[in-house]
């Protein structure tokens, strides 16, 4: 005698009588409990097990690739046919629409699935792809919708639970037949249209800049945001990697936030006496600075607090663009860095030469602009210019980035305060289209810190420009 027998029991959220329609039993042992649900695959005459109370499956007979309950509903019987992700789901729909209701396998087997019996889903004007709200439910939508018209296809969101079984359990039917009747026509995760989308677009939070070191700069373009990417075009020899200093050094004082830099030209030694010496207002890097290296270990420690907030990339001279990229993703997803200092772009591939270094440079620029948008992290990065004042290898950069900032200096000027002074000036502002001198950036070599000379006021309404404290690290709301 069994020590078990098969039975149609309702549970989840779902009657006997779907159960019995799509010829689901229930395992259920000697003492009343059940074990298993058993789902029936007409394609291969296979089952697949699913044990109560657990997430596991196995199969009964050999799976072959095709969509359960595709044996319940003949092909184009109705005007639509929803695809689920999983059997339950699939139950639960049609408990509630008494429409064609079929599932794939698995997230990852939709496409297989919904190809091998393309013919049955495409006979039916409308398709409805009630697939899981986590991300390979998402993906595998994307994917499916692609393999019929999109003028078909539907997409069933769920808003508050996961998938179609957890509003049944919890007793919210009504709710997942209204999320049905409301799916709309299938748009790639690219493209949005809906007032809904619009606005939750619309209310979210401004972003706050976080302000440079140098007051004009910041009336001109409202601080760092992140999410954009700044480039700082110069010449050689102007002072680009002492701006960069100041900049990281301001980052690293006023906020709490990680920083990741890559100086592509400076050794780590160099860049971590420059940081401290911005902190002592001391050239610590010169031998008559009577600066000691315990004075210069206490102001680096002073600066960043802890452990784990500066990431300095180690590395000197070009590098695979790939790499950089990798090195990159890496210090924003991994180590959490809101702000990214790449000095300088043009070294990365300054191994190349030609129409070589000009196609890595834009694949570069344009890999980086992509993650920046993706990512949400500020990007300040540096690029040399030839004598016309374009971005060495290709104009490409100037293109990608959402303000460009040129730095200037006289080194041969008969003055010598001329000499130390670097002329900024913005020719492309995305943001708010504040264009022309962004200031004057004065190198004292006694302190070697660079100050703003001067800090005209911008010919804008004083309710437009932001008050701005730079030495507080105050945030610039935008």
């Amino acid at each position: 005698m069994d020590d078990f027998t098969f039975e149609y029991l309702p549970q989840r959220g779902i009657t006997k009588e779907t159960f019995k329609f799509y010829d689901c039993k229930t395992k259920v042992g000697i003492e009343g409990n059940p074990i298993s649900v058993g789902f029936h695959y007409s394609a291969s005459k296979a089952t697949k097990v699913r044990l109560i109370g657990e997430k596991t499956f196995y199969w009964v007979g050999t799976s072959k690739p095709g969509l359960f309950g595709l044996d319940k509903f003949a092909a184009g019987s109705h005007k639509v046919v929803t695809i689920t992700e999983g059997e339950l789901d699939a139950l639960s729909l049609y408990q509630v629409l008494r429409t064609p209701v079929v599932s794939v396998q698995s997230a990852s087997s939709a496409v297989r699935d919904c190809s091998v019996d393309y013919e049955f889903l495409n006979s039916f004007e409308r398709i409805y792809l009630a697939f899981d709200s986590d991300a390979p439910g998402r993906e595998a939508t994307q994917r499916v919708a692609k393999l019929f018209d999109y003028n078909k296809v539907f997409v069933v969101k769920f808003s508050n639970r996961k998938d179609a079984n957890e509003y049944l359990q919890h007793g919210e039917a009504d709710e997942l037949r209204n999320i049905w009747h409301n799916s709309k026509k299938y748009l790639p995760e690219t493209v949005i249209s809906s007032l809904e989308e619009f606005h939750k677009i619309l209310t979210q939070p401004h972003k706050e800049g976080f302000p440079y070191p140098f007051p004009t700069l910041n009336k001109m373009t409202y601080g760092i945001r992140t999410g954009e990417t700044v480039l700082i075009k110069a010449p050689e020899k102007v002072g680009k990697t002492a701006l960069m200093h100041s900049i990281e050094h301001h980052i690293l004082k006023g906020t709490k936030d990680n920083v990741g830099s890559i100086y592509l030209e400076e050794d780590k030694r160099r860049h971590l006496q420059s940081l401290a010496g911005l902190e002592l207002r001391k050239p610590v890097h010169l031998p008559d600075a009577g600066v000691s290296n315990a004075e210069i270990c206490a102001a680096l420690d002073n600066l960043l607090v802890t452990d784990d907030r500066l990431h300095i990339y180690s590395h000197f001279g070009s590098d695979d663009p790939d790499i950089l990229l990798d090195t990159i993703r890496f210090l924003v997803t991994a180590r959490s860095c809101r702000y990214i200092i790449l000095d300088h772009i043009t070294m990365a591939v300054s191994g190349l030469a030609g129409d070589d270094e000009r196609r890595a440079l834009e694949y570069l620029a344009t890999r980086l602009e992509m993650m920046v948008k993706e990512l949400d992290f500020a990007l300040l990065m540096v690029s040399h210019v030839n004598d016309f004042g374009q971005t060495r290898g290709s104009h490409y950069l100037t293109k990608i980035a959402d303000i460009t900032i040129d730095a200037k200096r006289d080194t041969v000027h008969e003055d010598e305060r001329e000499r130390r002074t670097i002329h900024l000036s913005i020719p492309y502002n995305r943001f708010c289209s504040h264009t022309g001198p962004a200031g004057d950036i004065v190198f004292d070599d006694s302190t070697y810190v660079l100050t703003e000379e001067t800090a005209p006021w911008l010919p804008t309404s004083p309710s437009v420009v932001p008050s701005i404290t730079a030495s507080t690290g105050t945030n610039i709301t935008v």
